[in-house]
């Protein structure tokens, strides 16, 4: 395929089985430093760009307005299992607004926490937009909306809300946005290159090193990821055990449809990729390998390793091949 190149395999050993294509970048302050397949590839980043969203909500102050802390801010920049913790959080922050689930916008999702998923089914009940792995971010919209006295239809795509959140993209982008996708939390997502995506995350990383009031912003957002990965994901997923393991050295946030990227404080790098199928399994498998590489990962995490070589396992429990990322990757 044009402008892709061979991200993760899948080999049913001895054979591979399945390749995954991609493309992916890694950007310091200067622009890009590498580069695999198309650097200049539009992509819709999903939710692998929440950071960005979230920072008109702080930018703006009201976040500060709000008593809002790294929790929230963290939220804000989730996609999360819907678990106890997590829509308790929510439900908290919009009743100290005065608003509650009904006034969110993302649609009710079935949790992805295995425990309050089985408590629902229990309880012969249906999941609330609580639930939806974005309502974090939608409880920060509200937040804004609120601040700037703007109408509650915060997902709409000229509401004030939206307006600044692709102001904040192009901005931080270095480009126009060509358009957006209705996200599946009903938000519009602004397009843009992979290469100005890595740009960005290269943006947040070195945001300590600045003074306005964006990259102030930007840096409590990152501290906020990285010092509350649960609430970023959950137990289990990628999200959480890579920030955990790179011990506050890498924030990092997938999306939907094979997107990652990851933000490095320490190196001021910044890195997006995209697999051209959507796999989640390539994903996570090339953004580990590309963290074990810039050095932000250890190789022999017990976290790394179940991502660099992921097992596929057959209905016995028996481990008969694994996910593994190229090998240019790692190089």
């Amino acid at each position: 395929m044009d402008g892709w190149t061979l991200m993760a395999e899948a080999t049913r050993d001895p054979f591979v089985e399945s390749r995954h294509l991609g493309a992916a970048v890694i950007a310091g302050p200067e622009g890009v430093r590498h580069a695999w397949g198309d650097p200049e590839r539009v992509i819709l980043p999903r939710s692998a760009v929440k950071m960005i969203q979230a920072l008109p909500l702080v930018a703006s102050g009201a976040a500060d307005a709000a008593g809002l802390g790294p929790e929230h801010l963290a939220l804000a920049c989730a996609s999360h299992q819907g678990a106890e913790m997590h829509t308790r959080r929510v439900a908290d922050w919009l009743a100290a607004l005065g608003l509650s689930e009904a006034d969110l916008r993302c649609g009710p999702q079935w949790p992805a926490d295995r425990a309050a998923r089985d408590a629902l089914i229990r309880a012969e009940a249906a999941p609330s937009q609580l639930h939806n792995n974005c309502s974090g971010k939608h409880a920060g919209m509200l937040t804004l909306a609120r601040h700037l006295g703007a109408g509650p239809e915060y997902h709409l795509p000229d509401h004030p809300v939206q307006v600044a959140c692709r102001e904040a993209f192009e901005a931080v982008t270095g480009a126009p946005s060509p358009g957006y996708g209705i996200d599946g939390c009903a938000l519009p997502n602004f397009a843009g290159r992979l290469d100005g995506i890595a740009q960005a995350m290269a943006w947040f990383a070195t945001a300590q090193t600045r003074d306005d009031a964006e990259s102030r912003a930007a840096a409590r957002l990152v501290a906020a990821m990285t010092a509350h990965p649960e609430f970023v994901a959950g137990e289990g997923r990628a999200c959480t055990d890579l920030m955990r393991a790179g011990g506050g050295r890498v924030a990092v946030k997938t999306g939907a449809e094979g997107v990652f990227t990851a933000i490095l404080p320490e190196a001021g790098l910044g890195v997006a990729l995209k697999i051209a199928d959507g796999a989640t399994r390539a994903a996570d498998c090339a953004v580990t390998a590309l963290l074990v590489r810039l050095g932000a990962l250890s190789a022999e995490d017990p976290a790394v390793v179940a991502r660099l070589e992921a097992p596929i396992r057959n209905r016995q429990g028996d481990t008969v091949g694994h996910v593994r990322p190229a090998p240019e990757l790692l190089a």
